[in-house]
């Protein structure tokens, strides 16, 4: 890169559009971000597509230096389902990783390919809308993710990374293509339904990290507001799970990251496949194409940040007004003072649906007994053990698996107070956890790497020795080894919470 330029990377979250501009040093020079939210609409979650170029150039607003531009990518929170004609016209409202409306057909197909098929996956939402008989299914022409729309918008590429499109329809790591068995299942099971396409017709080319992925076009720098000129070259689009490896130099086998915001989700690079299949654990791959292994949860800090607004409220009953991060610095401080194993206070964070435990919609719940502790560093503990929970439940899975970590990174909203989430993760899955100063960046900030090795990757230079080599050689970061005592209280704590799920499937059938 030359010293001149900058290289971007914009991600489309579940909370935040943001873009992070890096210089020749790799390191962040300027950054911009707008937020949003979904909204469930007739019992969709979903976002509204004029909303992204509005929040694009929001985020783009803040980055200094525009004209500098050497390169840059486009990501986003992955999964989910796009579907247009053939002049890209949307046949249906975006459906987003959020819902959980896709059993009957998530549950066939992982019949049908042995092979693990999540509600959120594009073709499981296709797959439900062919069993629902909806009219659009009839008049597509393309199915993509978020971040497939917004490159196809801005360079009229219609392809996605590998990373991105493995959580679309599972990928064959050899060819590092759709895997055309199980395109021909596929088609050989919805023959006979008078549909006007093929699976493999529909569906976004695919590229590894590296590739060009064509450049901005005139009208995509229009939908951008003139922020950026065109001719920029692209790197193949990625999802946030693929940005959050490359942030957090987590490309290799037994090297993982968890990335927790909204929802949190554990990654980690596979030595060997899996003995079996399991429906807490996704297959996916790297920007690169490596085999991974993926336990998403739909919920995180949702509820956390849902009760520290309430706390705030009664803070301005008394003329304090702090600012939301400085209120949740001091909560995630305060829980440090908490019980290990919360003091018998439980706290269930499910807004949404989760799919790791089967359940199809959310009860926050508190739950606490007559004798416990119930402090304010006890309740807030729990509710971070809560963000946490359902991840160990995959994470417990992977090492009776025998999948070995040497390295597990963590990135995102809920690392950025020093020493607390990441001192629970640890504890969590009984395993050092490193974060890195970029913690805080995550998904705009892998991207931009992505971007920055499409441009000046030397002949045959991997994602793992580029990163390794020039990105993270001098990248300093924290690591804390699992404390005894809250390894131990976090298994105390997960019995009961086991418990308390229970209760939360009982909430939500009465509720």
């Amino acid at each position: 890169m030359e010293k001149s330029k900058a290289v971007l990377g914009v991600e489309l979250g579940s909370t935040r559009i943001k873009a992070v501009a890096i210089g020749a040093d790799y390191s962040p020079v300027s950054a911009g971000e707008y937020t949003w939210a979904s909204v469930c609409e007739n019992g969709i979650w979903t976002y509204s597509l004029d909303e992204v170029w509005t929040g694009m150039k929001a985020a783009l607003s803040g980055i200094a230096h525009r004209e500098e531009i050497a390169a840059m990518g486009v990501s986003a929170m992955m999964h989910g389902y796009l579907a247009f004609d053939e002049k890209w016209n949307l046949l249906t409202p975006f459906r987003t990783w959020q819902n959980t409306i896709t059993g009957p057909a998530a549950a066939e197909l992982t019949a049908l390919f042995g092979f693990n098929i999540p509600q959120r996956w594009s073709v499981a939402h296709l797959y439900q809308a062919i069993l629902n008989r909806e009219e659009h299914v009839s008049h597509i022409a393309h199915i993509t993710t978020l971040a497939g729309y917004v490159h196809y918008m801005l360079t009229g590429v219609n392809a996605v990374g590998v990373g991105e499109a493995s959580g679309m329809f599972p990928i064959d790591s050899v060819g590092l293509c759709y895997d055309r068995e199980m395109l021909d299942k596929f088609n050989a099971l919805t023959d006979g339904r008078g549909l006007p396409w093929a699976l493999e017709d529909i569906l976004p080319g695919v590229l590894t990290a590296g590739e060009a992925a064509g450049t901005l076009t005139e009208q995509g720098a229009e939908l951008l507001g003139g922020l950026l000129s065109p001719g920029i070259p692209f790197a193949p689009a990625e999802g946030d799970a693929g940005t959050g490896m490359t942030a957090t130099n987590a490309v290799a086998p037994r090297t993982g990251n968890v990335s927790a915001g909204t929802s949190i989700f554990s990654m980690v690079v596979l030595e060997r496949p899996l003995k079996r299949v399991y429906d807490e654990i996704d297959l996916v791959t790297t920007p690169d194409g490596k085999p991974v292994a993926m336990v998403h949860c739909n919920n995180c800090t949702g509820d956390a940040n849902a009760w520290s607004g309430l706390l705030s409220e009664a803070a301005e009953l008394f003329g304090a007004k702090p600012s939301a991060g400085e209120l949740f610095t001091r909560l995630y401080r305060k829980s440090l003072e908490g019980d290990p194993d919360c003091g018998g206070v439980l706290v269930c964070n499910y807004l949404a649906g989760e799919g790791v435990t089967h359940m199809d919609e959310g009860r926050p719940l508190l739950v606490r007994g007559p004798g416990c502790r119930f402090t304010l560093a006890n309740f807030f503990r729990a509710q971070l053990y809560s963000a946490m929970a359902t991840l160990k439940i995959g994470m417990d899975i992977l090492a009776c698996e025998g999948v070995f970590i040497d390295s597990l990174t963590g990135h995102g909203g809920l690392f950025k107070t020093p020493g607390v989430g990441q001192r629970y993760l640890a504890a969590a899955c009984n395993a050092p956890v490193t974060c890195m100063e970029t913690a805080g960046e995550g998904g705009p900030y892998g991207m931009a790497l992505l971007a920055a090795y499409m441009l000046d990757r030397a002949p045959g230079e991997s994602l793992e020795n580029y990163l390794n080599d020039r990105v993270f050689a001098s990248t300093t970061g924290t690591t804390l080894t699992p404390d005894p005592a809250d390894t131990a209280g976090f298994e105390t704590y997960m019995k009961r919470y086991q418990a308390l799920l229970r209760v939360e499937r009982a909430a939500v059938e009465a509720l």
